[in-house]
């Protein structure tokens, strides 16, 4: 194959156009769409940069650092709760993090942010995907500002001077089944391929996942889902996908939880549904309800989240006969919309105090100095 090309520019060759391949599985029949604004939402950071605040005596004040977004409600609410406690909390939005004066030192756990000399003592990172950056994709400066700034929000989520509420910031589908199964939890049967037409384990019906992320945000502020879909029988395997899908056997089931692990509790909703997406494109339709968590499930979760360094973490699992089948663990739970459709706010009261006790308790060893 000959390739021209004039100084930098590439020329591909002329000839016969490729035939356009199908939509992606997952892209097909997509109607979810969600609009993200990077607006300013975050009760302490408007307080302080009014200027309602006195400035202290010039010492690092501790505080509670937080990576997410301006639309991340769970934070927003968050940070009312914490001043209500009197604990200093503060944030580094993805989608308004170009214009921010930040200084992080290296050689001390200090950082700089406006005006403000921090201290975190507790680090979350939610949310914070390099995609919601309101650069111009294509763009030198796009890739710039995005590289630059995954590699410092990584070192942040990890730092190991820093304690931090979740010990990992992203955890693969793939993983989380294989530990799953290793911790004494049911899987479904799992194949990853680029031909969901051939690959059908556990039977004829199966349901095809995505293997990355649930929603996609090819420009800044506006994100489309990759839902679960079954996987049609008649399907067949000769147009391979353009990028590798989880195939999963389809896994009959009397109901679904979502288990909320907030440090050593497990708080569970009941989410009744006639299809898998239907928590996002119909949600009005779902039926949520609080329920109990057994003992035993308890302690495989409260385990595998050890395991993992998750100490706020979401679990979906189905119940098919008895049994508990583990579906995946969102590291970046919400939990605001279980509570309103079930009318009870235990999680985030949880996940407050939680935060609260964890801040003081770093305080109080010392660690605020």
């Amino acid at each position: 194959m000959s390739v021209s090309g004039r100084g930098n520019e590439f020329v591909p060759p002329t000839g016969t156009p490729r035939p356009a391949k199908p939509t992606p599985l997952l892209l097909q029949g997509q109607d979810y769409l969600f609009r993200s604004p990077p607006k300013a939402l975050d009760f302490q950071e408007q307080v302080h940069r009014l200027g309602m605040v006195e400035q202290g005596d010039g010492s690092p004040v501790p505080c509670v650092l937080v990576l997410a977004r301006s639309a991340d409600m769970e934070m927003n609410e968050l940070s009312i709760a914490l001043a209500e406690r009197g604990v200093r909390m503060v944030r580094v939005d993805a989608d308004r993090c170009l214009d921010l004066a930040l200084t992080v030192y290296t050689d001390t756990p200090l950082l700089e942010l406006d005006r403000w000399l921090l201290r975190p003592l507790l680090v979350w990172r939610r949310h914070f995907e390099l995609s919601a950056l309101p650069v111009e994709p294509g763009t030198l400066a796009a890739a710039y500002a995005t590289d630059q700034w995954g590699a410092v929000a990584d070192w942040l989520s990890t730092r190991r001077d820093f304690t931090h509420v979740n010990g990992v910031a992203d955890l693969d589908r793939l993983t989380q089944l294989a530990d799953a199964a290793a911790f004494g939890l049911r899987i479904p049967r799992t194949a990853v391929t680029t031909q969901p037409g051939r690959a059908r384990p556990g039977g004829a019906q199966c349901i095809v996942k995505t293997s990355g992320k649930h929603l996609l945000e090819p420009r800044p502020g506006v994100q489309h889902g990759l839902f679960p879909r079954p996987l049609e029988t008649s399907r067949t395997g000769k147009a391979p996908e353009s990028a590798p899908v989880i195939v999963q056997e389809y896994v009959p089931s009397e109901t679904e939880l979502r288990v909320f692990v907030v440090g050593e509790r497990c708080l569970a909703f009941q989410v009744d549904k006639l299809d898998p997406a239907q928590l996002w494109i119909d949600p009005e339709a779902v039926r949520v309800a609080p329920v109990d968590v057994p003992a035993a499930l308890t302690d495989k979760l409260l385990a595998l989240a050890a395991h993992w360094g998750l100490r706020v973490a979401a679990f979906d699992l189905l119940v098919s006969g008895g049994e508990h089948v583990f579906l995946e663990v969102n590291v970046n739970c919400d939990w605001r919309w279980f509570e309103h459709r079930a009318e009870d706010d235990r999680v985030s009261t949880a996940v407050h105090d939680w935060a609260a006790a964890r801040f003081r308790e770093l305080a109080g060893a010392g660690k605020g100095r």
